[in-house]
């Protein structure tokens, strides 16, 4: 800004509108939606606003790095589409709370000391500084954090109502579909009355509490079970699949880590697996993102077979498999079971190994070769050294050991070797594989490596390798017995037959399978919810009251839990909480009859996925301290539509759900499944009235960056990075302090060391160029490149629109009060109509361009129209809403504009005076006219038949002339 210019739009100028908005937005609650009932109940003004409408982003961690300019993509996108649907009249629900519990944190205090509750705090005022500055219409009322103890109260809660419940297949739902969780306590009062036998035989009322917990157990949606983990002896805790490389080692630190069974904490996810694959149908999702949803659940029809074997005891026992090509098993050679197999013990001979077995069977262990048990036990340790994505490779080798024990093919009676292998994962099926070689690729490779024989069931298409498996359809071969065959049967035909007749000889039965397994729920950190569960002196578990809630985060002496030896294996965790025994024992009277009596608390913790699980429906009701969410409020703001879902396949019924939720794909599997699991648990009970939590998903891309590296392949700090440009053909270098490094483009992070804040575009150009610029860089759903030296583009087009209403040396309003002339009273109308359709499609980078369109044009008037200046000023107020709320003020107009009608178009100005007419002889294109858009068919024919071009072309005659009018007419010569 200089003195004879001190109007003009510069960031400074920008910073003071922006700020001085924010003020006013804030003190005057513009953003504040009423609710029906409840401490924010404004039914008047529910009543007199339209239709609800709840946009939501995805739940964001308060990182101590803050935010880089990747992160506010979203958050700018629900923004627009939010402050558009206000000025459509509708009640709109925005907000953004904080999922504050979780790893980093905790590993943040280990470091320092300090308590996770400081620092994470203190990232939220950080956090909550930036997004306020972007000027984002959230309703701050509403806003909490998962480590609130009020929200963590009602956590705790939902988990002891899965807790207390179990899943009735044979349950009526309200629309007529079986299958829904119901009060354990149903299930207790149908054992005690008999109306239900107890597993196992015996009477209910013979069994003592931990039996009675036993049986209860192998029904309830939240139960502990023996569950195999990784655990790292070296970090004293369980990881995640992610938190290990594909070397089988911690992410953190390198430590080994080993596969083994411990007790924890798991939800009967699985129960739900059939719903929450059906009910994808209804919600209007990506279809990429429902496909990566049905692949994580793998629900596949085949059949269960199992296959006889003798144990080392003598007893006859079975190897269960589940295959989707049942009509295989005829060529079924060999077995492969997962080393944490069960049966794996009671197959391996303690003896020598039986008499025939090939040495290649033995192992890659010349050390234990000598013995079955031996190469056995050397195999399993070395397969707990690797994760379970190392062991799905496709591109490593395939090892395994043979267990020394024998099954017989059901169908063929052959007695085929059974093998451990590391690819085969126990919690995948049966932990058990039928191999038939011929029929598909990694079994081949197996039989291969190994010299077992190979029988195809399937006759290959011709001109197929003779050294490869045949996965295709085609007639079956070599697959007939004395009792069946389906030689000559097609694949669907053959699997038909097979498991009907395996279903009568009592050696299999058609089923349906899942990929998906019961969530682990139990984490052996400090830095998250308590579970509301305490154990008696037998270890039998007792939930805890209500009025016992929340259950509180106690100090700890050390946020780290116990470290091990490394190669420690079978050492167990030991949780920081385990550590507070003034805690972990406690007197309670549980008001069961039993009085006061000492009981022993969880030590474990929740993962973060919980309190993720279910924060949109918080939102609806953050001030209730009855319930979680009250139930007026959340039929109102989660309503179902009575029309049919957009983007549903055949118009399927809505769920209810969140309007709007938009969020990276890096979350479209597992937080969308769980909280989607948690949901139809509260459905089912009652809690809430929609049936899916997000009725419409929006994958939004990803920023990225360009990053730099060194000579040793390390990431420098790409702000400091010079550039040379190349001169008379050179290529361009980048030198990092005089050494030069290369440009690669990333994740901007950071990790990669390529982060801007957004602090850096407030200061340099204002929020709302920002905001501009991140919603012009392309399509929402798509990536796009960050360009700091781009933004100035953006700046010079709110430039230009300011300048069109205030002169930037007096200030004074430039609009003239006259009428529009047609062309840009058309421009403006068309203009509205397109970003209209834009704002409501979420293509906000395509609205930009057509405002800057008809910025461009207004720019060349000697006085800008207000009626034209007010329509693009409304049009803009959702992109950059400070210097639409600015401009509108000097325009005039009191009171804001979040709430001013948006410009509706004129019909009549959106139809088009003139149009091209597409001339064709015979077929091809050979000329163009403009005509009215009006223009009837016969003057068209006319007007067409006497141009140059048709006259030249048909001087021997025409043969017909085909008429569309007004966009196309053929001529067909003699």
């Amino acid at each position: 800004m200089s003195d004879e210019t001190p109007f003009r739009y510069t960031a400074a100028m920008a910073q003071q509108i922006e700020v001085g908005w924010q003020d006013r937005w804030e003190e005057e609650g513009t953003f504040n939606a009423p609710n029906p009932a409840g401490p924010w109940a404004e039914p008047d003004k529910v009543a007199a606003l339209g239709e609800k409408l709840v946009v939501l982003d995805m739940f964001p961690y308060p990182s101590g790095a803050g935010l880089h300019v990747g992160h506010p993509l979203g958050y700018i996108a629900t923004d627009v589409y939010s402050r558009f649907h206000r000025m459509l009249g509708r009640n709109v629900l925005h907000c953004l709370g904080y999922d504050a519990f979780g790893l980093p944190a905790e590993q943040y205090a280990v470091q320092t000391g300090q308590h996770p509750r400081k620092t994470t705090e203190e990232n939220m005022v950080v956090m909550r500084r930036q997004l306020r500055r972007l000027g984002l219409g959230f309703d701050n009322r509403r806003s909490y954090a998962t480590i609130d103890e009020e929200y963590y109260r009602w956590t705790q809660w939902i988990f002891l109502q899965t807790y207390n419940s179990w899943y009735d297949p044979h349950a009526v739902r309200p629309d007529g579909s079986r299958g829904a969780a119901r009060p354990i306590a149903e299930l207790v009062e149908a054992f005690a009355s008999g109306a239900r036998e107890v597993a196992g035989g015996g009477r209910w009322v013979d069994l003592d509490r931990s039996a009675r917990e036993a049986v209860l157990a192998d029904f309830r949606l939240a139960y502990t079970s023996e569950a195999p983990v990784n655990w790292c002896p070296g970090l004293g805790t369980v990881l995640s699949n992610e938190e290990v490389t594909n070397e089988g080692r911690s992410e953190r630190g390198n430590f080994p880590v080993f596969r083994r069974s411990l007790r924890q904490w798991m939800m009967r996810i699985t129960a739900y697996a059939d719903r929450l694959a059906d009910d994808l149908d209804r919600v209007d999702w990506p279809e990429r993102v429902k496909i990566m949803q049905r692949n994580w659940i793998g629900r596949s029809s085949g059949a269960r077979v199992t296959f006889p074997v003798t144990t080392t005891a003598g007893e006859m026992a079975g190897i269960e498999v589940f295959t989707t090509r049942p009509d295989t098993v005829f060529g079924a050679t060999f077995m492969v079971l997962a080393p944490e197999h069960p049966l794996v013990d009671e197959l391996v001979p303690e003896g020598e190994w039986p008499t025939g077995t090939k040495d290649g069977w033995k192992g890659d262990d010349a050390a234990a070769a000598a013995s079955p048990h031996a190469a056995v036990t050397a195999y399993r340790t070395a397969a707990s050294r690797k994760s379970e994505v190392e062991r799905q490779m496709e591109e490593k080798s395939k090892t395994g050991v043979f267990t020394g024990a024998f099954a017989t093919n059901p169908l063929t009676g052959r007695p085929i070797p059974v093998f451990m292998a590391d690819y085969v994962l126990m919690g995948y099926g049966t932990g058990a594989i039928m191999a038939v070689p011929g029929q598909d690729e990694r079994d081949w490779a197996y039989a291969t490596a190994y010299d077992l024989p190979i029988v195809r069931t399937v006759q290959p298409s011709e001109g197929h390798p003779e050294d490869r498996a045949f996965t295709g359809d085609g007639p079956a071969i070599n697959s007939s017995n004395g009792e069946i065959s389906l030689d000559g049967m097609g694949v669907t035909e053959a699997k038909a037959r097979i498991i009907e007749h395996l279903g009568a000889a009592g050696t299999g039965h058609g089923t349906i399978n899942y990929r998906l397994r019961d969530w682990l729920f139990s984490r052996q950190r400090y830095w998250g919810e308590p579970f509301p569960i305490v154990f008696d002196e037998d270890g039998t578990a007792y939930p805890l009251p209500d009025s016992a809630l929340p259950v509180l985060l106690p100090d700890v002496p050390d946020y780290s839990p116990k470290t091990f030896d490394p190669e420690d294996s079978q050492s167990s965790p030991e949780p920081p909480l385990s550590r507070v025994p003034e805690w972990v024992e406690v007197e309670l009277d549980l008001g069961d009859g039993r009085g006061v009596r000492t009981y022993r608390r969880e030590t474990n913790t929740m993962p973060n996925w919980a309190g993720s699980c279910w924060y949109y429906l918080r939102y609806l009701d953050p001030e209730n301290h009855d319930t979680f969410v009250d139930p007026e409020n959340e039929r109102y703001w989660m309503a179902k539509h009575a029309a049919p879902v957009a983007g549903t396949p055949d118009g399927a019924s809505d769920p209810g759900g969140v309007d709007l939720y938009i969020g990276g794909v890096e979350h479209a599997v597992l937080h969308l499944l769980y909280a989607r699991f948690w949901h139809k648990v509260l459905f089912d009970l009652g809690h809430v009235s929609s049936e899916e939590p997000f009725r419409k998903y929006f994958s939004q891309g990803m920023i990225q960056a360009y990053a730099y590296t060194d000579a040793r392949g390390q990431y420098v700090e790409a702000s400091q990075v010079e550039e040379h440009v190349g001169e008379h053909g050179q290529e361009t270098t980048f030198t990092f302090r005089g050494e030069r490094v290369q440009r690669e483009y990333g994740k901007i992070g950071k990790s990669l060391k390529n982060s801007v804040s957004p602090d850096e575009m407030y200061d340099a150009f204002g929020a709302d160029t920002f905001r501009v610029y991140e919603m012009s860089m392309g399509p929402l759903e798509l990536g796009r490149p960050w360009e700091t030296r781009a933004v100035v583009g953006s700046q010079r087009f709110l430039q230009r629109l300011w300048r069109n209403v205030v002169d930037e040396e007096s200030g004074r309003l430039l609009v003239g009060e006259e009428a529009a002339d047609p062309v840009t009273r058309t421009a403006t109308h068309r203009t509205i109509a397109g970003v209209r359709e834009d704002y409501e499609l979420l293509r906000f980078n395509t609205a930009i361009a057509k405002l800057i369109e008809l910025n461009n044009l207004v720019t060349k008037l000697e006085v800008a129209p207000r009626e034209a200046v007010e329509a693009m000023v409304l049009m803009l107020a959702p992109l950059a809403p400070h210097i639409a709320e600015e401009l509108w003020s000097r325009l005039g107009h009191l009171g804001g504009v979040s709430f001013v009608p948006f410009p509706v178009a004129d019909p009549a100005l959106l139809v088009d005076d003139e149009v091209i007419c597409v001339i064709q002889i015979k077929g091809k294109v050979r000329d163009r006219v403009e005509v009215p858009a009006d223009i009837s068919e016969n003057d068209l024919r006319e007007l067409v038949l006497a141009r140059d071009k048709v006259v030249a072309a048909t001087g021997a005659g025409i043969r017909t002339v085909v008429v569309r009018a007004p966009g196309l007419v053929n001529v067909v010569p003699v």
